[in-house]
């Protein structure tokens, strides 16, 4: 600081005490402020009330709620095992045939057949729309009025869907 004289004047103890205390307070706010910004770089919505869609695209790995057991994945040594059994009469037989020798390229139609490999799949069979037809039928009475059968209750179009259809089932197409 330049004084009256035109000279660097020295600070006071009492400014110099003045500034450090100022300049203390001050790294004490920014220390406090560093640790805030820290804390909030590292919250997530697994260790904050964050939801977790404020994670963004840096969301934490997810972890398993298992326990470690020290045991491999998979069946035990000396554990009976269990696993699909195959059936005598399976619903549905389909014979695959190979067409060509794959050493010469032969063709196999009358070769002699020496074994045969099965392999079964168990499997729903597929959902079919069932279509009733309602026939109402007419007669001519003796007096010569002719009637007509009512039609079951909840018929009353030509063609309709009926009442346990859903949007899952797909549409029957006349071919």
């Amino acid at each position: 600081m330049l004084g009256h004289n035109g000279f660097v004047s020295l600070p006071t103890y009492d400014e110099l005490a003045a500034d450090n205390h100022d300049l203390r307070v001050m790294v004490q706010q920014l220390q406090a402020r560093i640790i805030e910004l820290e804390a909030r770089l590292t919250s997530n919505s697994t260790n904050s009330s964050r939801p977790p869609s404020s994670d963004g695209l840096a969301k934490p790995a997810p972890r398993s709620l298992r326990r470690r057991t020290g045991k491999k994945p998979g069946g035990q040594q000396g554990h009976p095992g269990s696993t699909l059994m195959s059936v005598a009469v399976p619903d549905e037989v389909i014979r695959h045939e190979p067409h060509a020798c794959r050493g010469c390229g032969g063709d196999l139609a009358d070769a002699e057949e020496i074994d045969i490999t099965r392999r079964q799949v168990f499997d729903l069979p597929p959902i079919q729309i069932c279509v009733t037809e309602h026939q109402l039928i007419t007669r001519r009475c003796g007096c010569g009025v002719t009637t007509r059968a009512d039609a079951p209750v909840g018929v009353t179009t030509p063609v309709q869907y009926g009442p346990r259809i859903t949007t899952r089932i797909p549409r029957r197409t006349n071919s």
